[in-house]
């Protein structure tokens, strides 16, 4: 789908005035820096459900995202998703070995990303290490946070990957926006299946048993985290708690 483009004005104003350049790709650049990099972007909106770049696509962009949630998702042969990661403000996507995404990426609700063309972006990091070595501690992060994942799908329990997903959620938030006990869910209860490999239907049930033992409260567009060593406490070997019946 096409996105809507609006180009960056070159006033030098755009990416010193960012909300995310503390945290994203760019915090490593200085004043004179952040000027010339500014001209190599430009702004792009996308409406929820639009496509930002799709797997096996040819990589001509990366993308800083500034505003709004992404999904990251691989399809299967048979046609099934999973979903491999949310993307947040602050998050670098697009950059890959191969020269073609391993992943697509779709925008839920809008979004607002920093596009660069690939081959003035590579030119521009070529003479700042420093900005490569930026780039290699958010691949880092991200490969930190893969094998979390993969241990995710593998060794937990429903219960245990609803409440590792809610308490990892949160986290990210709190890093953005600062403590808060209610968690924003913008992604759907099948986003949060497709990405911990169980059925909506084991999610509902168990974000019903988690807001009926007075862990959490369901509320309009995310939860309410009434108990938060609750939470941390479904991830221990607690009989208490690994016995509840999903069905009473």
């Amino acid at each position: 789908m096409k996105a809507s483009v609006v180009t960056i004005e070159p006033n030098g104003h755009f990416c010193s005035d960012c909300a995310v350049r503390d945290f994203a790709v760019c915090s490593s650049l200085d004043p004179a820096e952040l000027r010339e990099f500014e001209h190599l972007g430009r702004r792009v909106l996308f409406d929820g459900g639009e496509t930002v770049f799709s797997e096996e696509d040819t990589t001509t962009s990366f993308y800083n995202l500034l505003d709004g949630v992404m999904r990251l998702y691989k399809l299967l042969p048979d046609g099934r998703r999973q979903i491999v990661g949310f993307a947040l403000p602050g998050d670098f996507l697009g950059m890959n070995i191969s020269g073609r995404h391993n992943f697509s990426a779709d925008a839920i609700g809008g979004v607002i990303l920093c596009q660069f063309a690939k081959a003035p972006f590579g030119r521009f990091v070529e003479s700042r290490p420093h900005l490569l070595r930026r780039i290699n501690e958010l691949a880092i992060r991200e490969l930190s946070q893969a094998r979390d994942h993969m241990v995710l799908l593998g060794r937990r329990s429903a219960d245990e990957k609803v409440a590792t997903f809610l308490l990892a959620w949160r986290e990210r938030l709190f890093s953005l926006k600062g403590a808060s006990d209610t968690v924003q869910l913008p992604m759907s209860r099948q986003d949060i299946a497709d990405y911990l490999g169980l059925t909506i239907e084991t999610v509902s049930r168990t974000f019903t048993k988690l807001e009926r033992h007075g862990v959490i409260e369901i509320v309009h567009g995310g939860i309410s985290l009434l108990d938060p060593a609750k939470v941390e406490a479904w991830l221990r070997p607690d009989p208490a708690l690994a016995n509840f019946d999903p069905n009473q």
